[in-house]
């Protein structure tokens, strides 16, 4: 009896169906049509604009535009969103970004994330197309991507061949700007080099954000500093005509220095006893042939490595920001300001005693009195060093939570024979743990899979054979080494001194 008044019902649960259909259509927001030509008109001189609705056309740092309520029906998002979530969504990590993405999405057939993509690929397309003034070719790249804790996309400028207009939909809960992942965009020096963040934008639920991909679009995805909340986000490119690029501009190689002449005294006033044994010396050769690379740990005496620890605290150290922001960020003492059990330090490490006990270690000619069992013309080869709680990078280098980084294709080909520099990515930690970020990785030029991976560790000298095929970077430091320190009352980040010797 029940089932019949449901059938004879006039809201019947077929027509319930279709209705419920019809009100999960995705149509874009009317706002689009009614500012179309005042925006057209913006972006074709360079202008900026704004709607009383909330639409958004700025030019600086470069061409962006901010649409809210991008889609009307709130159903139809809450579906999508479902569907989004249900996808299967894979790791992606490496120098540039950690995050978690899904399939491509353009052969994707639930009912709303096929919605969506009529609606991009037709209705806004077309809009697009006629903002910019430039048809945008029917083919567009379409994917879904989930930013949790400590997740980051870090400075980049999207510039691929065909891309011509970046999107990004966000499909997020409430998010203020200290929950992270942002949309940072960066200003750029005169050649094209990202400088500093001049904008963020809040992701914010159903808002697209479109800006046009060029030679100074140097974007970043901040970190993702919640613990509770998903940054949800559908994204993707619009394909034309590439805007023309300027010729890549070079950075001037650093000099390299010789070695500073000095006696074996100098060895035994900083270095464990251990290690000036000829027998040790002897078996960390064969070692370091074996593997191309070696850990000598507790290298410098208990005392001196205390010295300068306490030493790498102190305020009159000045640091100054190594960048671009897109190849490395992090800050490097200048040599001036260091105290003297610093500059000492660094003197250790340039001294032809140094050359020569490191040569012995190695069995690598890096002195020309050093005796050597490899070829002599081998002159593409480096050794890296790493030493104390540090981090490499030639100099000693200061690595802070959620801006200590090198990227890959940051080879340092040409850096000095001697340490050139100092640099100081963080403060250093006794228990530095791998998942905050700052390990060392070594990959082979085209490849991903890691030949290398280096945790720093204190007073700790890792020596690593290089040539010019494998290139190395620093992963990120993340949220979790602050939450740590504050757990143990422990300084954040670490310190790394880095040099770079040529056979």
């Amino acid at each position: 009896m029940s089932s019949k008044r449901a059938r004879s019902d006039p809201g019947s649960w077929t027509g319930g169906k279709r209705q419920l259909k019809e009100r999960e259509v995705a149509e874009l927001n009317p706002l689009l049509s009614e500012a179309k030509e005042q925006v057209r008109e913006a972006w074709s001189r360079g202008l900026e604009y704004s709607h009383e609705k909330g639409l958004i056309l700025d030019t600086q740092p470069f061409a962006h535009c901010v649409i809210p309520n991008f889609v009307q029906s709130q159903r139809f998002l809450a579906g999508l969103q479902n569907e989004l979530l249900r996808l299967n969504f894979y790791d992606k990590s490496n120098d540039l970004y950690k995050f978690k993405q899904s399939d491509d999405l353009r052969k994707k057939k639930e009912y709303h994330i096929s919605a969506l993509r009529k609606v991009l690929f037709e209705d806004f397309r077309t809009w697009l197309s006629d903002i910019i003034g430039i048809k945008l070719e029917n083919t567009v790249d379409l994917s879904c991507a989930k930013y949790e804790y400590t997740d980051v996309l870090l400075c980049h400028d999207d510039e691929l061949e065909g891309r011509r207009i970046a999107f990004i939909l966000y499909l997020v809960p409430e998010w203020g700007k200290c929950d992270g992942g942002n949309l940072d965009l960066y200003g750029a020096d005169d050649h094209y080099q990202p400088q500093q963040i001049v904008k963020s934008l809040t992701p914010s639920w159903n808002t697209l954000v479109f800006f046009e991909v060029s030679p100074v679009s140097h974007h970043q995805v901040s970190e993702v500093l919640s613990e509770e909340k998903c940054r949800l986000s559908v994204s993707g490119w619009f394909h034309g005509p590439s805007l023309e690029r300027p010729a890549r501009y070079i950075e001037p190689l650093s000099h390299r220095y010789p070695h500073i002449a000095s006696d074996e005294k100098i060895l035994y006033d900083w270095i464990n006893p251990i290690y000036l044994d000829v027998s040790t010396q002897a078996h960390i050769q064969e070692e370091f042939e074996e593997e191309s690379e070696i850990l000598l740990k507790n290298f410098f005496k208990k005392e001196t490595f205390q010295m300068v620890c306490k030493a790498l605290q102190g305020s009159e150290i000045k640091w100054k920001r190594r960048g671009p922001a897109n190849k490395r960020c992090y800050d490097q003492a200048e040599e001036d300001s260091l105290p003297d059990i610093l500059a000492k330090c660094m003197e250790l490490f340039s001294s032809e005693a140094m050359f020569l006990l490191l040569s012995n270690f190695t069995g690598l000619k890096l002195h020309f009195l050093a005796a050597s069992n490899n070829d002599a013309d081998e002159k593409d080869s480096e050794i890296e060093e790493h030493d104390g709680h540090e981090h490499p990078c030639s100099s000693i280098e200061k690595r802070n939570k959620c801006d200590s980084t090198e990227r890959k294709d940051d080879t340092n080909e040409g850096e000095d024979v001697k340490p050139k520099k100092i640099e100081d990515p963080g403060e250093s930690s006794k228990s530095w743990n791998e998942e905050f970020g700052g390990v060392t990785s070594y990959i082979a030029k085209g490849e991903d899979e890691e030949l290398l991976s280096l945790c720093p560790e204190d007073n700790s000298l890792a020596l690593i054979y290089r040539d010019k095929e494998t290139l190395k970077f620093v992963k990120h430091i993340n949220q979790r080494s602050i939450s740590q320190c504050k757990k143990t009352h422990e300084t954040k980040g670490f310190w790394d001194f880095n040099f770079v010797y040529y056979e």
